[in-house]
């Protein structure tokens, strides 16, 4: 709990630090300020994972591992901000504070143990974000990107809410304990409530993590926001709702698996052809990352359907390497469109040529979201197939492989332009030098996964 007091308190120290006009100091105290609650998180790993205040949270391996890594991953992003924000707006505090709060929620949400901390960690999340997304007032684009996240937000917490309601009037308890106490000793009487409201909630988590057919905000959403929000939207958001999804599912709903995994089945084989055709029609490099994301979503339900002791550890891993490939990838596509101007696959152009550098960073990264081996997205890819493999899903199995051919052209096609196609203007690209340490951090560490992945699995 010290992580999620620190970020809040630090989250209301920011906004004063701007209100002060201390602009200066809003870097380096947000970083110091998440490298303490990642330092708590870290502390906790050899204590005994037990209810916190009144069974409200759980701070297990599950909750600290994917807590950790959403607080790295936003340490990453908070560092690719310094000079970004500023040419948004001349009021930056509120940009490192609402991020704050929205990773404060995140952390909630990986760590419930009641259906109460579970909404108000995904509102904490989710409003903020709201906020961000459309928080440059000028541009209609994010403007309408703004407006179309918090209607489908507001949505999906409808649906979410009337399943938390049938399932409390199911067993009349939030606690996830309890509800699971409920399923085991009513094997063959479950209430027709109870079965409602696990599909009312399936609906509500799938909108949270952008799976088809719920997935219709990602790509205009991801599009209209600023570059920076849209990277932290696709990772810390994503893993910290896959977090919550795993531990509702893998802690109470194992004895009904037979129930909602035909529902899941399809959802996942849904979202794997949207994400990667629609992604594989795109001209837009951070378009198509968007449905990419919806198509990594699909990848990451496989550990959900086929749920087994492996699977807190496979989406972990799938999302570490899908983190950081997609912090390196957004980080890149900002320094190309501020000297070109533009998100498109032209923009790519030659940049072998210029930045030999800049290109195999964006390399490896495209290579890590393909699943190529060596990297750290082969070993995800590899551990998702092996639990659906493990399960007999083999119809699955053959469609997710289908459409991992898909995913490796479209990625290979940024590729492809920075080495094989030039452009007109050949001038250097500047990289700054805190992009380069987040860009050197995030390839190291995909290398690292993708040959010794051991270090990384064991954690949860």
């Amino acid at each position: 709990m010290g992580a999620i007091i620190t970020l809040s308190l630090l989250a209301i120290l920011v906004l004063y630090l701007g209100l002060y006009n201390a602009k200066g100091a809003l870097l380096p105290v947000t970083i110091a300020g998440l490298l303490l609650a990642l330092g708590f998180e870290i502390s906790l790993w050899n204590t005994e994972a037990t209810p916190l205040y009144n069974g409200m949270v759980l701070f297990d391996h599950l909750a600290l591992s994917f807590s950790s890594l959403c607080i790295i991953v936003t340490i990453l992003i908070v560092l690719l901000s310094k000079e970004y924000f500023k040419a948004i707006s001349d009021n930056v505090a509120e940009y490192y504070s609402l991020i704050l709060f929205s990773v404060t929620g995140a952390l909630l949400v990986c760590s419930y143990h009641n259906f109460a901390m579970l909404f108000i960690g995904i509102e904490i999340m989710s409003v903020a974000l709201y906020i961000l997304v459309g928080i440059r007032k000028r541009d209609l684009v994010s403007n309408e990107a703004s407006l179309k996240y918090f209607i489908m937000g507001a949505f999906s917490t409808g649906f979410l809410l009337f399943g938390i309601t049938l399932m409390y009037g199911a067993t009349v308890t939030f606690d996830l304990e309890g509800l699971k106490q409920y399923v085991i000793a009513n094997p063959q009487g479950i209430s027709p409530l109870f079965y409602a409201g696990i599909l009312l909630m399936l609906v509500g988590l799938c909108f949270k993590i952008g799976a088809a057919p719920f997935h219709f905000w990602t790509p205009d959403v991801y599009e209209g926001a600023p570059i920076l929000i849209t990277s932290y939207m696709s990772t810390v958001v994503k893993v910290a709702s896959f977090a919550g999804f795993l531990r509702l599912f893998s802690t109470v709903l194992v004895p009904l698996n037979d129930f909602w995994t035909p529902v899941l089945l399809t959802i996942c084989i849904i979202t794997l052809f949207v994400g990667n055709i629609s992604a594989l029609m795109q001209s837009s490099f951070k378009r198509m990352l968007a449905y990419s994301s919806i198509a990594h979503a699909g990848y990451m339900l496989f550990a959900i359907v086929s749920l087994g002791a492996d699977s807190a550890s496979g989406i972990f891993t799938y999302a570490t390497a899908y983190s950081l490939a997609s912090v390196t990838a957004f980080g890149i596509l900002i320094i190309v469109k501020r000297k070109v101007g533009s998100e498109q696959f032209e923009s790519f152009n030659g940049l072998a040529k210029t930045n030999p550098l800049l290109a195999l960073l964006l390399t490896i990264a495209m290579l890590s979201l393909a699943g190529i081996p060596l990297t750290a997205g082969f070993i995800g890819k590899f551990m998702m197939f092996n639990a659906v493999m493990q399960d007999y899903h083999i119809i699955l199995l053959v469609l997710a492989a289908i459409n991992a051919v898909v995913g490796v052209f479209y990625y290979l096609r940024v590729v492809v332009n920075m080495y094989f196609r030039t452009q007109e203007e050949n001038s250097k690209v500047l990289i700054p030098l805190n992009y380069q340490l987040v860009f050197f951090i995030a390839a190291a560490l995909t290398l690292l996964i993708g040959v010794y992945p051991d270090f990384l699995i064991q954690l949860n």
